[in-house]
């Protein structure tokens, strides 16, 4: 009986917390539900390593876009993730393919990641978390964002959602999931 109550009492917690470090950091804490296949994927404008800006709109009947988080620039796990798309990027050929990593770090930070690892793509930044928390992949508005890849259809919505993620087979993964699709669905083609 002690267990249960502590455990609720705990959870009661952790959202009260959520929402007070989101409030005194000037933030909206938006509780949203969990994003699913099918879903609409939320527009986001976000800085990339390579100075342009990009938003998911830009996309629309053009592309599929790859937003592939990652917590933390220069972590071990997120270097070898990134590391993958640099090096794996003949995966992407051919391919009417947009992919990014983001994460939540600075655009400075991720500019000098980016050129650590060579990476010809762009890495996004969410310094304010505004996506990340649409997206649902922080705990609370202050956190890191979890390693989860949005793979997002031409028409805007949520084709897959990878939780899953093995870092050092990442790119080659996402590029075969996006070629399987393709091969089922031969009536779409990107427009110019």
């Amino acid at each position: 009986m002690k267990s249960l109550f502590l455990t609720k009492l705990t959870a009661i917690a952790s959202v009260l917390t959520s929402s007070l470090i989101g409030a005194f950091a000037g933030q909206k804490v938006e509780q949203r539900a969990e994003l699913r296949v099918g879903d609409e994927a939320p527009d986001f404008k976000l800085p990339g390593s390579d100075g342009k800006t990009y938003r998911l709109s830009e996309f629309r009947n053009k592309k599929i876009v790859v937003l592939a988080w990652f917590p933390k620039a220069f972590t071990p796990g997120c270097t070898r993730e990134c590391r993958a798309f640099a090096q794996q990027a003949d995966a992407f050929e051919g391919l009417p393919v947009a992919y990014f990593t983001v994460s939540a770090d600075t655009p400075e930070d991720n500019k000098r990641f980016a050129e650590s690892l060579k990476a010809q793509y762009p890495i996004l930044s969410d310094p304010t978390r505004q996506t990340a928390l649409a997206y649902g992949v922080l705990t609370n508005p202050q956190g890191f964002a979890q390693r989860w890849t949005f793979i997002i259809g031409p028409d805007g919505k949520i084709l897959h959602i990878d939780k899953q993620v093995k870092v050092d087979s990442h790119a080659r993964d996402v590029a075969d999931w996006i070629r399987n699709w393709l091969q089922q669905h031969p009536e779409w083609k990107p427009q110019e």
